[in-house]
């Protein structure tokens, strides 16, 4: 089998991981041809890159509603008419548009639906006039592209899934297949007893975007604070809203307890010494990491993001907090380090619990869905 996987950068994010993640291990399997395509040079995972082919095709559509739009795929219809690949595999809405401007009908078209496309959300008063109509002509393009290639969709949560059976043609909504991400559960799997601080580490991951709202995390760092409980956070990632947060911290004295980190190599070894993992987004489409903490023995405390619903087991694996209560979201911590026993259980059970979104097996599911949609 023959399969191309095309994104538009491998900057760092979680959708650019799962994609790099998902090649590497379809290139374990003898009878498959794998090949990503990426439309950027950026490649902030070089060292984990090195065991696949990726092809740097520089492509892009820019739609204009004036009818002046700017297509350049020659080189990327070339190569995919010339590989001759049974499956396609698009991640982002970037490589939606330019990998369906030529429809190749030999192939079968998929599109990871990482996220809500808002695109494909139609009219919305949350919305500007001008990005409702922009969103609208996107969203006709695209529709009649994906009808006219019978086009697959993999949904990584029950969430994103209602989502994409509200939006899709009726006709499409039977192409919606459920399948969660998965990580590579050895990678952060920890292995035996790693020596923590005595003082109580948390930790989070993820890019510094207004959704994943970290400004959150130094309420709840106050919260704790103000109850006598000695701890510090630990900060991964960078963005938009990383000065903003920093401020915060700093404004409300806790430059000592919160570390930004920002963007590191080896976020495994970060959360083996660390005790909880806390989640503060507001919207999450599905939670890559909080399945790495979890493979790494860490109870998850987060807000409810909906697709995150998939993944915790209250009181099990974690606890999810409804509302952004900083002081519903320290007494979920206390819960579990005045209780050991209860924390012991849930680290040990968060073990278990990861290893079921494995990639390898993940892969052999993905593999199946191929099969099945291209007979």
């Amino acid at each position: 089998m023959k399969i191309i996987h095309i994104i538009p950068s491998l900057k760092t994010g979680g959708a650019e991981r799962i994609a790099l993640d998902i090649c590497i291990e379809l290139n374990n399997h003898k009878s498959i041809e794998v090949i990503l395509i990426v439309l950027s040079e950026i490649n902030d995972f070089k060292n984990e890159s090195n065991g696949i082919e990726i092809k740097y095709i520089p492509s892009k559509v820019s739609l204009s509603i004036s009818g002046k739009t700017n297509v350049e795929i020659t080189k990327l219809t070339s190569f995919i008419n010339d590989f001759k690949p049974d499956i396609i595999h698009t991640h982002l809405f970037e490589a939606e548009i330019i990998s369906r401007w030529y429809i190749n009908e030999k192939s079968t078209y998929f599109s990871h639906c990482h996220d809500n496309m808002i695109q494909l959300s139609g009219l919305s008063t949350k919305k500007s006039i001008k990005k409702n109509i922009t969103d609208i002509y996107e969203k006709n393009i695209i529709t009649k592209r994906y009808l006219s290639c019978e086009n697959q969709f993999i949904a990584i949560s029950n969430h994103t899934k209602i989502y994409f059976t509200n939006v899709l043609p009726k006709k499409l909504t039977q192409n919606i297949h459920l399948l969660s991400n998965a990580i590579d559960y050895k990678k952060f799997y920890a292995k035996g007893n790693v020596k923590k601080s005595n003082i109580l580490r948390l930790i989070n991951v993820g890019s510094f975007a207004p959704k994943k709202n970290q400004t959150f995390l130094v309420d709840i760092l106050l919260e704790l604070k103000s109850r006598g409980i000695r701890c510090e956070l630990y900060l991964l990632g960078e963005g938009e809203e990383y000065e903003k947060v920093k401020e915060k911290a700093f404004l409300n004295g806790l430059n000592n307890e919160i570390h930004f980190l920002g963007n590191i190599k080896n976020v495994e070894e970060q959360l083996w010494k660390s005790h909880l993992y806390i989640h503060s987004a507001y919207y999450e489409p599905f939670g890559l990491v909080l399945l790495e903490a979890m493979a790494a023995g860490l109870p998850v405390i987060t807000l409810d993001g909906k697709g995150n619903r998939d993944l915790i087991e209250e009181g099990k694996n974690g606890y999810m907090v409804s509302d952004e209560n900083p002081e519903k979201f320290a007494s979920k911590i206390s819960t579990l380090i005045y209780n050991t026993d209860k924390y012991d259980e849930m680290s040990n059970y968060c073990k278990e619990y990861a290893k079921q979104y494995d990639i390898k097996e993940y892969a052999n599911k993905l593999l199946t869905l191929y099969k099945e949609s291209m007979s």
